[in-house]
């Protein structure tokens, strides 16, 4: 379950120094003009004790990282010194935490989500959730409930006053954030694990049919459809959209780059395992993880590999990238940040 709840609430505007939440963005696009500049080395990496699949949020100079056994830790960004650390008391999962206006938001795999004074770690409220919910961001009270047919394993990507859900039941939902109701529907016709990213008035995101999608949110329909003709496997990880390409990572072990407008592959990396990740993309370059114990610098352009690191563990968290740095977690419970 990654968090969904609080990205509903949490729509000011990004500064371009964070990275507050899954994607970094509330269309989820995993773009930013803050990454790195020159070539990659550890900076520093630190130890949560249990498994880590979360991915890292970034604000006011702050990491803030889930880890499995529900708890949240904050590190100083510069240096990876412990800050603080929350004990949430139920497994985390995949969720992961965003943060806004001094508070951190995170959902655990009960269906809690919790919320950490971000300058001390305390608990400030918890709500019990079973399906898609609005609550009051500084109180933890309901403001509206909406009922999909099926789980909701995605985070809601906003645009237009609307949340864009797309769920486990085979439908991308348009949610007014107002009220909680429903503006549109569109069928998918796939079970899906993973969230939508939203440019230029589309939808894209994978499906477990093995399918990348886009959908024209004006029109309401879906416009292409990608699957590869000869490995089919399922798309868990997160779209990014940049440069005119959607850029994904595949169970079929590749990191795939998608033209934005026909679906058509520009090119492919392959790595030795399945990508779960969600790429981020900053000054023409694309950063992600795979399963195969590596994080991946690539090139936007052309899909050439740049530089890659072996962490000695799986890599399904996600990259955040702000203030120059780049954060990863891997799934022997290492946070790693890496600088030019």
């Amino acid at each position: 379950m990654r968090v969904l709840i609080p990205l509903l609430l949490l729509t000011a505007v990004v500064r371009p120094q964070d990275w507050p939440h899954f994607r970094g963005n509330a269309q989820l696009t995993g773009v930013t003009s803050d990454g790195p500049a020159g070539n990659l080395k550890v900076l520093w990496t630190f130890e949560t004790g249990d498994v880590v699949e979360s991915s890292p949020a970034i604000a006011d100079g702050t990491v803030y990282q889930g880890v499995g056994n529900g708890e949240v830790v904050a590190l100083e960004l510069a240096t990876g010194k412990l800050k603080w650390r929350y004990k949430g008391g139920e497994l985390a999962g995949e969720s992961s935490p965003a943060a806004a206006g001094g508070v951190v938001y995170i959902g655990d795999l009960t269906g809690n989500v919790h919320a950490i004074d971000a300058a001390d770690g305390k608990r400030l409220w918890i709500y019990k959730t079973g399906n898609l919910y609005g609550l009051d961001a500084k109180k933890g009270v309901l403001a509206w409930k909406a009922k999909t047919e099926g789980p909701v394993h995605a985070t809601a990507a906003i645009a237009d006053g609307l949340a864009f859900i797309s769920g486990c039941d085979g439908m991308l939902r348009a949610i007014r954030i107002s009220d909680g109701r429903q503006a549109y529907a569109i069928k998918s016709g796939a079970y899906t694990g993973a969230s939508p990213a939203l440019a230029g008035g589309f939808a894209y995101f994978g499906t477990f049919n093995n399918e990348v999608l886009a959908v024209d949110l004006g029109r309401k329909r879906i416009v292409w459809r990608y699957e590869h003709p000869q490995r089919n496997f399922p798309f868990y990880s997160t779209a990014a959209v940049a440069g005119g390409k959607v850029i994904v990572g595949g169970r079929d072990k590749m990191l795939h780059a998608l033209d934005v407008k026909t679906g058509k592959e520009v090119w492919a990396l392959t790595t030795r395992a399945r990508i779960d990740s969600s790429p981020a993309v900053a000054g023409g370059r694309v950063y992600v993880g795979s399963n195969d114990n590596r994080f991946y610098v690539v090139e936007l352009s052309s899909g050439g590999k740049v530089w890659e690191f072996d962490a000695g563990s799986p890599i399904s968290s996600s990259p955040a990238l702000a203030g120059g740095y780049v954060v990863i977690a891997s799934q022997d419970g290492r946070v790693y940040c890496f600088g030019g």
